[in-house]
């Protein structure tokens, strides 16, 4: 979609069902505003460098140096919008970012160049969090932090040491606090990830075959009542891309009261108990694999057999299907999905295409939107959160659970869920360590081999023998 600049965002929406209780607020009321944006004025506000740094999912590394020049317009955004970034084993991550009024970073039009490929390959016409929900376990309070809590308007201003070696962009906040509209809140930087491969050449007993990966990460911190919220982008050399929402902060003190088991003590002896809840995170992917957003989608199940006859061991079969309607899906045992294009192919002719690689989950029963780890649903523009959806004319369903109507998939969008339940500890004070949940979206023949395949490999490309 076209580039949708600071000036040009929408107002948000007035929420019909704003909540208010101790829980998510300060004593007394809502938190007012003027301690918040007085915070933000010191630099010990937002999360240390040492809370990233310990709990980051792939693990954090050295980090490259911020490039020497503004990187070149991307198509669908000025040069102030896009992100680039070459990484030192040789691929290219190229995207838009905007800030949405609720959804708070908006990446769009992102594309993946690895060395050998003479183009940018698009991957995502737009990815972008769906709805933070969370239901307390006594029944007392249930929110919708992207749209019922003010998520987007309570970004975190970033501290240089918590994008080390990156830069750190100035968004402006929509909706915010008019006297300080811009924030200094994405940061873009790179991280080593370890080992990206590891291979002893049984030919030359003298030569390993190494390489460290390096990764893209994009993230944002926000406050919503006493918890923060990263939102990370990690966008790897290999073609991975990871999702993941951190929650930190505080425990609501307010909250230490949890009766019939359904709260952990906190503190001295068993007197304070913190209520357990959920924090049940969507997102949206719409793909547009080689520019196209006609994606295919596919799902794999295998069934495993006991040993027949002779057989030395059991068998498994794998069997694909084509879903052509939209439909609510749960992973299980020996079942996946992948994202096929409907357009390119790599060099050995095979189509592209990128799968769906889920994160642990606790899948939250309560409501009939939380009940399923995805749904792909047919693109609609006013369907952007999977509940408490605020943007469809009067009448439209306001959940992904209802859009499930049995619509044929021309342009299918995916809805991730993953849910965590928070039983809190004493460890969790204070400040609250990172809990992490998310997923991955994995290259499956995107490119003919793997992307950072050294030269002296190349040529061991499908069935191959020995050279003299």
């Amino acid at each position: 979609m076209p580039e949708q600049r600071p000036s040009e965002q929408r107002p948000s929406e007035q929420h019909s069902r704003e909540q208010h209780s101790p829980a998510r607020h300060w004593p007394g009321g809502a938190r007012p505003r003027a301690l918040v944006r007085a915070a933000r004025k010191s630099a010990a506000v937002g999360v240390s460098l040492a809370a990233l740094a310990a709990v980051a999912t792939a693990g954090a590394g050295p980090a490259a140096a911020r490039p020497r020049t503004a990187p070149a317009a991307t198509p669908g955004c000025s040069a102030a919008y896009t992100i680039e970034q070459k990484l030192t084993t040789g691929t290219t991550w190229r995207m838009c970012w905007r800030y949405d009024s609720k959804a708070g970073l908006v990446l769009e039009n992102v594309s993946y160049q690895p060395k050998g490929e003479t183009k940018p390959i698009k991957v995502l016409n737009s990815a972008r969090l769906a709805q933070i929900h969370v239901p307390y376990d006594d029944g007392k309070h249930e929110y919708y932090d992207l749209t019922g809590q003010g998520f987007a308007q309570e970004l975190m201003p970033l501290s240089p040491g918590e994008c080390p070696g990156g830069t750190i962009k100035t968004v402006k906040v929509p909706d915010g606090d008019p006297r300080h509209p811009n924030v200094k809140g994405l940061c873009t930087t790179t991280r080593s990830r370890g080992h990206a491969y590891r291979m002893h050449d049984i030919a030359q007993s003298d030569k390993t075959y190494h390489q460290q990966g390096k990764d893209l990460l994009v993230y944002t911190v926000n406050q919503v009542g006493w918890y923060e919220y990263i939102t990370e982008w990690r966008f790897q050399d290999d073609g991975t891309v990871n999702m993941n929402v951190g929650a930190t902060g505080s425990l609501s003190w307010e909250d230490y009261n949890a009766q019939d088991g359904r709260g952990w003590p906190i503190g001295k002896n068993a007197k304070d108990y913190a209520t357990s809840h959920s924090h049940n995170v969507f997102w949206r992917l719409d793909f547009g694999l080689d520019g196209s957003s006609g994606t295919k989608v596919e799902q794999y199940d295998s069934t495993v057999s006991a040993p027949a006859g002779r057989q030395e061991g059991p068998t498994a079969k794998t069997t694909r299907t084509k879903p052509a309607k939209e439909f609510a899906g749960d992973y299980k045992n020996y079942r996946w999905w992948r994202m096929v294009s409907a357009t390119g192919k790599n060099k050995d002719g095979h189509a592209r295409s990128y799968e769906l690689v889920p994160g642990p989950t606790t899948k939250y029963p309560g409501r009939p939107f939380t009940r399923h780890d995805l749904y792909v649903t047919q693109y609609d523009k006013c369907e952007l959160f999977a509940n408490d959806n605020p943007k469809c004319a009067t009448g439209h369903p306001k959940s992904v659970d209802k859009w499930v109507n049995g619509q044929t998939l021309t342009h299918p969008v995916v809805w991730m869920n993953v849910g965590f339940h928070h039983i809190a500890r004493d460890e969790d004070q204070q400040p609250m360590p990172v809990h992490w949940q998310g997923f991955s979206i994995a290259p499956r023949d995107v490119t003919a081999m793997n992307p950072l395949t050294p030269k002296e490999l190349a040529w061991q490309n499908g069935h191959w023998e020995w050279r003299s």
